[in-house]
């Protein structure tokens, strides 16, 4: 392994909570008569529906789900009823929701970042291996949000800056990958990737790269039995420098 590439949400950042009350707000905001409230049971059911999405806009689509009291038990029937969705009010959402988390971060910067948390053990991880590696992001965040949290988390002088891949860099991790080996100039099978999400490590595998799924993330055991089918290791904070460094 000569390039250790990393999703930033449910990899680095616990952001589950952020993003949900995020999506809340921007929901509530273009759809006036939706009862939706941040609930214990709400988030519950949104985590649970997060893994089978891919970008900020499936938010949109989880919380109609939720709404709906839609039965989607997995990625087949998310996918199916993510296609029921307007496409317009979809890319509308996605828009509107980074303005909503840029304009908290700006007007509340302290009770923004409260709300992200890093998961301790990987920053330890990161730092112990930096010098044996190179290591990058590959997010679908945006780049306002990634850089002030990794000078928050201490980890910014660990990631060239030109190695922090976003949203704007690429729509899917495959492209973002593309790009990374290019910039490397080394083999996709010297690259792993960790991702919290099967969908996308399942995406990139035809790369040639080796895929991680993050099982401290926001997944569980369907997500885990799915990665191991697919030939993906399933990480676990335990015992990830074993698995990655032996």
């Amino acid at each position: 392994m000569q390039v250790l590439a990393l999703d930033f949400d449910g990899v680095i950042s616990d952001s589950a909570r952020e993003a949900f009350s995020v999506a809340v707000q921007t929901y509530s905001s273009l759809r006036p008569g939706s009862a939706l409230q941040e609930t214990d049971e709400l988030y519950a059911g949104f985590v649970e529906l997060m893994p089978l999405g891919n970008r900020a806009e499936d938010y949109a689509v989880i919380l109609a789900a939720l709404e709906q009291k839609a039965v989607i038990a997995d990625q087949a029937e998310y996918d199916a009823f993510y296609r029921q969705q307007d496409r317009g009010q979809l890319t509308v959402f996605h828009e509107r929701f980074y303005q909503a988390r840029t304009s908290w971060a700006e007007r509340d910067p302290d009770g923004w970042r409260r709300m992200l948390a890093p998961y301790p053990e990987m920053l330890d991880i990161l730092h112990r291996r930096a010098s044996e590696v190179t290591l990058a992001i590959a997010t679908a965040k945006d780049r306002f949000s990634v850089a002030m949290l990794l000078r928050d988390y201490g980890i910014e002088s660990l990631f060239r800056e030109d190695l922090v891949l976003d949203k704007e860099t690429g729509v899917t991790k495959r492209s973002h990958l593309a790009l990374l080996q290019k910039s490397l100039q080394v083999p996709f099978d010297a690259i792993t990737f960790i991702d919290d999400k099967v969908n996308h490590l399942d995406h990139v595998a035809g790369l040639g790269v080796r895929c991680g799924l993050a099982a401290w993330g926001y997944n569980g055991g369907r997500e885990w039995e799915a990665a191991l089918r697919a030939g993906h290791l399933v990480l676990h904070l335990q015992d990830l420098e074993a698995q990655l460094f032996g």
